[in-house]
């Protein structure tokens, strides 16, 4: 199926690794340009180069007020166009609530919740009819994952702001909407194995919940994302899409 993404120009936030660098490369794939960011410029440099001439990079912080009208100028300045976003941005520290500091809340919030949302609307600022935004979430939007106390605070509250933002911006023809993903073999996974003390154990306890009993692999994010900010996605908005291999089991 031709996804309709030729010469379409996307943001994509988090991108120098794991889910964010797997949609990158397959939106690349497909046919469009995309301006990726990430806090470190040597991992943007880096990415940059593996991507090719469809991808120009910025090192910036979600959290920084600049960061959304410097992308969104970065897109219109190297490839004269915008239509679209992958806002995906860092999990916050693991841990329980009851151990987490004013500071951590504050911290994960202006990341989390208030940079992906400034994110979402200077960009949508920016597209025509057409345009589509899609938030990298979690499973923590219907249900919570032990040990991620933040997480699981913060991620249903963004997921309602994405699907107020999909009411809001539907008579402009610019659709938003969420990812879900599960249990995914990237370094975010693997680092929550480990804080565990057995790495090996936590991903057996993870696995047993998972029908298809496996992790996923990166790119199969990747695939689901670039399709729903696509053309071919076109009369869908305000969905919550899970790529959790079965582990979420309501609607």
């Amino acid at each position: 199926m031709d996804l309709g993404l030729a010469d379409h120009v996307y943001i994509v936030t988090g991108a120098t690794r794991g889910l964010g660098r797997a949609t990158a490369e397959v939106l690349v794939a497909e046919g469009a340009r995309v301006v990726i960011s990430s806090r470190s410029q040597e991992s943007v440099d880096a990415t940059v180069d593996a991507l090719g001439s469809s991808a120009v990079g910025v090192a910036a912080d979600n959290a920084d007020p600049g960061t959304a009208s410097h992308l969104v100028a970065a897109a219109q300045d190297s490839f004269g166009r915008l239509d679209g976003a992958l806002i995906s941005v860092g999990g916050p520290a693991g841990g329980p609530i009851l151990s987490s500091s004013d500071h951590d809340w504050r911290a994960a919030f202006d990341s989390v919740f208030m940079g992906a949302l400034r994110l979402a609307t200077t960009v949508a600022d920016a597209l025509p009819d057409g345009g589509s935004i899609a938030f990298v979430l979690s499973t923590s939007v219907k249900e919570p994952i032990p040990n991620l106390g933040i997480s699981n605070g913060l991620r249903p509250g963004l997921a309602m702001a994405a699907k107020t933002l999909a009411t809001e911006l539907g008579p402009r023809g610019v659709r938003v909407n969420g990812l879900m993903p599960g249990p995914i073999d990237t370094d975010r996974a693997r680092e929550l194995d480990a804080s565990s003390g057995d790495p090996a154990a936590a991903k057996e306890k993870k696995l047993a919940r998972v029908p298809l009993g496996r992790y996923g692999e990166p790119e199969e994010f990747g695939r689901a994302a670039a399709f729903m900010l696509s053309p071919a996605a076109g009369f869908m908005t305000g969905v919550m899409l899970p790529v959790d291999g079965g582990l979420l089991h309501g609607f």
